[in-house]
């Protein structure tokens, strides 16, 4: 995985070689209206997470990266739900400095891979992670979490595996955070519990950023 390089929209620091170790959570973001993203963004880096993994679930995702990338110089903008390699190349160009799958195809890892910045493939199964570090790749997503074993199934793959470090998300809360970030091979979590519907319904950025503070605290 590669540092930093710049975007076609907007000039970044060449300096995030791991989308890890930028903060314990990694907010997944779901925006409808890409007017909300600066104010949502500028919340949760007040509230001390960074790295900010905007997905590309909406018609409104690109330009939120856009903005994020353009208005928000302290967050770390990446892009998510990344499916084809004409996914990659759409949020380089508007911006993403890491990039997440919920899973792989050798055509996407390779557009990944060729992308020069950070990026998170998703993995479910031993084997996967088994092949993605024969090709080098040592940080992945792990995901559904919950549902694809949580923090028994990680725990079970440290001994074998120790070189792979993981960004378990699905299903994770505040409560239940904490024993994954306990984890040797947990470097940060993926979650949305800091972005209440309602709270983004009533563009509540001091609830927000009241939420990220809560989830900055979070330690292994």
């Amino acid at each position: 995985m590669g540092g930093v390089t710049s975007a076609a929209s907007s000039p970044v620091p060449a300096a995030t070689p791991s989308v890890l170790g930028l903060a314990p959570v990694i907010p997944v973001v779901v925006l409808q209206d890409a007017a909300d993203a600066v104010p949502l963004a500028r919340a949760l880096v007040a509230g001390g997470l960074p790295a900010i993994e905007v997905t590309l679930r909406t018609p409104a995702a690109l330009d939120a990266i856009r903005a994020i990338a353009d208005e928000v110089p302290d967050a770390v903008v990446g892009a998510g739900t990344l499916l084809t390699p004409e996914h990659v190349a759409a949020a380089r160009a508007a911006g993403s400095r890491f990039l997440v799958s919920p899973g792989w195809s050798p055509r996407l890892l390779g557009a990944m891979k060729d992308s020069g910045v950070p990026f998170l493939p998703g993995v479910s199964t031993a084997s996967e992670v088994v092949t993605l570090l024969d090709e080098g790749i040592t940080e992945l997503k792990f995901f559904p979490a919950e549902a694809a074993g949580g923090t028994s199934y990680l725990t079970s793959l440290a001994a074998p595996l120790p070189q792979a470090r993981f960004c378990p998300t699905g299903g994770i809360g505040l409560a239940s955070a904490p024993s994954y970030l306990a984890l040797p091979n947990v470097g940060c979590v993926g979650g949305t519990w800091m972005l209440p519907a309602d709270a983004l319904a009533t563009k509540d950025w001091t609830r927000v950023e009241h939420l990220a503070r809560e989830a900055a605290a979070l330690r292994g």
